[in-house]
């Protein structure tokens, strides 16, 4: 049986060996995005590279999701898992890069191309090492992560945790405004809830230079976005992180001189703390009925309730802090604030003890800065050696 300091070794080691095929597995990825729930292509591209290194899997879940099997897969004590996303988004790449996205209008530009060969590169060190391990792990390539209502809550409905009955779950996502080498970790509440709302406002449309024959829905529209905001800052407690921004509004029709018949606005709510995120829901239902009315219009609101808080469960953060410090060292795994940003990592973390951990793919010299969710996001590639040695050692002293 291996030591830790022996595991950590050899898991090193193998990481650095296989790099460069690594790099090559995430750049045909990334050549290849595809939308959330139509990820058919990487989904057979993900199962064939399985088959080469002789790793067992299931697949269609939730049609495009592939499970990875490995370790002692008949009498195991308990079972780990790692988990990568597979989409990408509906973004146009204009980094100039020899594995530029070749599929007009799409382009991993989340970074999960690196978490999938990540998670990959995870198995293949594993796979690597020959000796009995006492426990399971399941390599979970989950679809749909970038759309409501998330490949992480359809494949738990489809009986994922059921079948697995993972006993803790690890995932990590790229961050460009930390150097590559290094890790992040943010104990207890680390990322918001996310929802969407959807709003359309109905006045009477009319002439713009009568505007007393009309009831106008841009002018109720002006005074609910900027009056709307006293729910955050009047009605939650400031020890509560909240937010609630509106990024479209368009009127139904209208023009210089025509007051429209309809605006239709869309924003988001987050927070980290569900009690009050109910009750948000309701003063914001509330607080708009009210606005539209006190001016002679009505409101339709639709609050699409999305991904929860994620939280780093207390056994998990400590765990994952020290085995990570004890692979990379102190000066390499840092503790990070909590991100409003969301993931349906969240829906694995309420169910089971969980680590969601930073990966650092930032380099200033090579122009590798640009953030997530933009046509020129890219990566300094050396993160992905210390990203599946990070998932391959948090694995294996689970496993051992």
């Amino acid at each position: 049986m291996m030591t830790e300091d022996q595991l950590k070794q050899h898991i090193s080691q193998r990481a650095k060996e296989i790099l460069p095929e690594m790099i090559a597995f995430r750049r045909h990825l990334h050549q290849f995005p595809e939308l959330s729930f139509e990820e058919y292509n990487t989904s057979s591209f993900i199962k064939e590279f399985l088959k080469k290194n002789n790793v067992s899997f299931s697949d269609r879940w939730v049609r495009t999701g592939v499970v990875a099997e490995f370790g002692n897969l008949i009498n195991y004590g308990s079972t780990v898992a790692l988990r990568a996303d597979i989409d990408a988004l509906p973004i146009e790449e204009e980094n100039d890069i020899p594995y530029k996205s070749k599929n007009i209008g799409v382009m991993h530009a989340c970074g999960h191309d690196v978490h999938t060969t990540c998670l990959m590169g995870a198995l293949l060190i594993l796979n690597s090492i020959n000796i009995e391990w006492q426990n399971r792990m399941i390599g979970i390539f989950q679809p749909g992560e970038e759309k409501l209502p998330g490949g992480a809550q359809l494949m738990i409905a489809e009986g994922l945790l059921e079948k697995y009955n993972p006993k803790a779950i690890f995932g990590l996502h790229v961050l460009p405004q930390m150097d590559a080498g290094y890790l992040g970790l943010c104990p207890g509440q680390s990322m918001a809830s996310s929802d969407e709302i959807y709003i359309t406002i109905t006045g009477k449309g009319g002439h713009g230079a009568m505007p007393h024959l009309a009831i106008d829905p841009i002018l109720i529209s002006s005074k609910i976005i900027s009056g709307i905001q006293e729910i955050v800052s009047r009605n939650a407690d400031p020890m509560i992180p909240s937010v609630l921004s509106f990024g479209k509004i368009n009127s139904v029709g209208g023009a210089t001189n025509i007051i429209p018949q309809e605006v239709k606005i869309e924003g988001t709510f987050r927070t980290m703390d569900e009690t009050w995120r109910q009750k948000a829901h309701e003063k914001i239902v509330e607080y708009i009925t009210n606005t539209a009315q006190a001016s002679g219009g009505t409101a339709t609101i639709d609050i699409k309730k999305g991904y929860p808080c994620l939280v780093n469960s207390d056994s998990e953060f400590a765990y994952g802090e020290e085995k990570l410090k004890n692979y990379l060292s102190d000066k390499f795994v840092q503790r990070i604030p909590p991100r409003m940003t969301s993931e349906d990592f969240a829906y694995y973390s309420q169910a089971i003890p969980a680590l969601f951990f930073r990966l650092g793919t930032g380099n200033k010299s090579l122009n590798k800065t640009s953030p997530v969710h933009t046509s020129t996001f890219d990566i300094d590639e050396t993160a992905l050696e210390t990203g599946m040695g990070a998932m391959a050692y948090l694995a294996a002293c689970k496993m051992l």
